[in-house]
């Protein structure tokens, strides 16, 4: 077997722990797998654990299909102290009192933010302001002011609440692409008047794919690291209708031909044959026409589109 059909070829969910970024958490599974087409499906800070999703060869294709998947983080929020990053790494800018808040008083507020609503980005995110990160800006002593943008949050529940020098809640927040979680605790504590920022943050869910099971970024091991991807055919299946292809089928969409759609087939789909994953394709009038193909062997495909939240 050639060095280019032995290549690695799938996606790999690490479990990213607190301290380094998520570059760096690539460049452990670059070296784990011997190379360098490793992409991911969106960041997390480097305060934040849990969940990242990793691309490799030609499977860093897939990740432009699963950067909008929805997210579940746990976390805890401090009120009392509101911080110029909205979470623990930042200089705190006003404090007061929260030893008068109890679980009840979180209901109310917590409602508020959750649904359909419209959400100001931390000024530290990695949102771009003409061209330029919004943290650099801001890091460059300019005051930056982001507009509110629409986001979902399905859940946000509190599961623990403490009291002490300063008001500690834990929740469990489930949320569309694109939220932060920085942004809902900073907006909690503004809205019990006593100002909130994140302490701690764990990203627990993807999509489909959990952070249960998943090996420790910091923990790879240094041989047979490959045995630990999930197959191309696998991982689309997972977040895709699939469409199963006869030979010539395949072949036509392989080659980037359209081809005959089933009845059962809708939208964007993962085209399968065998264990193989052809390619993502879009059906309409009947037909599979191709969105992505997926080579039989690793190209130089460089790594697919990031994005990151918290």
């Amino acid at each position: 077997m050639s060095a280019a059909a032995s290549a690695p070829d799938g996606i790999l969910l690490v479990d990213k722990p607190q301290g380094i970024t998520s570059h760096t958490a690539v460049s452990r599974a670059r070296r784990a797998l011997g190379t360098r087409k490793v992409g991911h499906a969106g960041t997390l800070d480097p305060m934040a654990t849990g969940l990242l999703i990793l691309g490799v060869g030609p499977s860093t294709r897939l990740l432009t299909h699963m950067v909008g998947l929805d997210k579940t983080y746990t976390a805890t929020i401090v009120l009392g102290a509101a911080t110029t990053t909205d979470d623990a790494e930042g200089e705190v800018t006003g404090t007061a009192d929260a030893s008068h808040l109890t679980s009840a008083d979180l209901a109310a507020p917590m409602a508020a933010l959750t649904g359909d609503i419209e959400q100001v980005p931390s000024s530290v995110s990695a949102i771009k302001v003409d061209g330029e990160r919004a943290y650099a800006r801001v890091r460059a002593g300019e005051q930056v002011e982001l507009q509110a943008r629409p986001v979902t949050v399905a859940r946000f529940e509190a599961v623990a609440f403490r009291i002490g020098a300063l008001a500690e809640v834990d929740v469990i927040v489930d949320c569309s692409s694109g939220t932060y979680i920085r942004a809902l605790a900073r907006d909690l504590g503004a809205a019990l008047g006593v100002g909130g920022h994140l302490s701690a943050l764990r990203r627990t869910r993807i999509g489909p794919f959990a952070v249960d099971g998943a090996p420790g970024a910091d923990a790879l091991p240094e041989t047979g690291a490959d045995a630990l991807l999930l197959p191309p055919a696998a991982a689309a299946a997972r977040i895709l209708p699939v469409a199963r292809l006869d030979d010539e089928r395949a072949a036509d969409l392989a080659s980037g031909r359209r081809t005959v759609a089933l009845e059962d087939e809708s939208g964007i789909v993962a085209a399968v044959h065998g264990d193989r994953l052809v390619g993502i394709a879009r059906v309409s009038g009947r037909r599979l026409l191709p969105v992505t193909n997926f080579p039989t062997a690793p190209s130089s495909t460089a790594p697919g589109p990031t994005s990151g939240t918290a």
